[in-house]
């Protein structure tokens, strides 16, 4: 795995264009207070994106839930929770391609401490899902802290439901767990993917779909903006501590990975999508699905009007 700085010296080798060193200007400015301010291009308060630099996954964690009003404010007693890490491939922890599993125990304990009848973890994998789980360290981990691991290959366990303001994907058979859980938890990883340049919080949400074809085969942006009018996730917690830089969605090896140590979370999924493209370089607008989730009202990709809570640990 590279740091930050031995990335920035490979960068031109490879090709890429990545501002590693400032975290693409994310954490530049101050650390701000929080504001209630409202700009001519927003019709109430801002949102929050709690952005945390340089400490370890649990403690970034608990830092950006503070800043949001702890777990609290999003899980209360006898909820049931879904958590939606990204488990698509049979890598391990360290190769980047699925949410640590440090991150999805962490928070399972905090629902339950504050409460929730049951916490639900699963994902439409990519790979065998069992091997999946086990490689990717999310399924020992989460049944370890107290939530129920479930099969997210599993067609029974999806219903088909009308998406309300969908563009193409207009019907979607959408796992019950979505549709039946008091709150849903969005929890991806941060990297690079072939198709649409990044994956990250909106198309995390594609593992919630039983099939994913359609997406590929009639518009994969604008349908991973159109689920969003279904139900969007009540919190959003990005991975970024060693993004995946090249070769994803599944990467080749811990060299596709390079350490930020970093956090994201918003209730603002396209908030959190647009900082999460700047850490990798990119310009929100340059992402499509980012642009259409802005587009579509579905939360804002214009930083400049959401109050950024910067925190850095060390």
């Amino acid at each position: 795995m590279k740091t930050r700085r031995d990335f920035v010296k490979s960068t031109l080798a490879l090709g890429a264009a990545f501002s590693i060193i400032d975290l693409g200007g994310l954490f530049a400015a101050t650390a701000s207070t929080p504001s209630a301010t409202t700009t001519p291009e927003t019709t109430g308060p801002k949102p929050i994106l709690v952005a945390v630099r340089d400490g370890d996954r649990v403690a970034m964690l608990d830092k950006a839930l503070a800043e949001l009003g702890g777990i609290q404010a999003f899980v209360k007693p006898g909820q049931t929770v879904v958590i939606k890490p990204n488990i698509g491939w049979n890598a391990s922890p360290e190769r980047g391609a699925n949410t640590h599993p440090d991150i999805v125990a962490h928070l399972t304990t905090l629902c339950l401490s504050a409460g929730a009848k049951s916490v639900s973890v699963f994902d439409n994998t990519c790979d065998p899902w069992q091997e999946t789980y086990d490689i990717s360290g999310i399924g020992k981990a989460a049944k370890d802290a107290g939530a129920v691991v479930v099969n997210g290959k599993d067609e029974t366990l999806y219903r088909e439901v009308t998406i309300p303001g969908a563009v193409l994907l207009k019907t979607a058979k959408v796992h019950s767990l979505v549709l039946d859980s008091d709150v849903f938890i969005n929890v991806p990883v941060l990297k690079h993917h072939q198709a649409t340049q990044m994956t990250s919080a909106m198309k995390n949400l594609m593992g919630v779909i039983w099939d994913r074809r359609f997406y590929h085969t009639e518009g994969l942006d604008q349908c991973i903006a159109d689920l969003l009018t279904l139900r969007k996730p009540a919190l959003n917690i990005v991975d970024a501590y060693h993004p995946m830089v090249r070769n994803g969605p599944r990467g080749k090896t811990v060299e596709d990975v390079v350490e930020m140590r970093t956090l994201l979370a918003s209730t603002d999924i396209v908030a959190v999508d647009a900082a999460a493209a700047k850490l990798l370089g990119h310009a929100p607008g340059d992402i499509k699905h980012v642009k259409i989730g802005h587009d579509m009202k579905l939360g804002r990709m214009d930083l400049e009007n959401v109050d950024i809570r910067r925190h850095k640990l060390a």
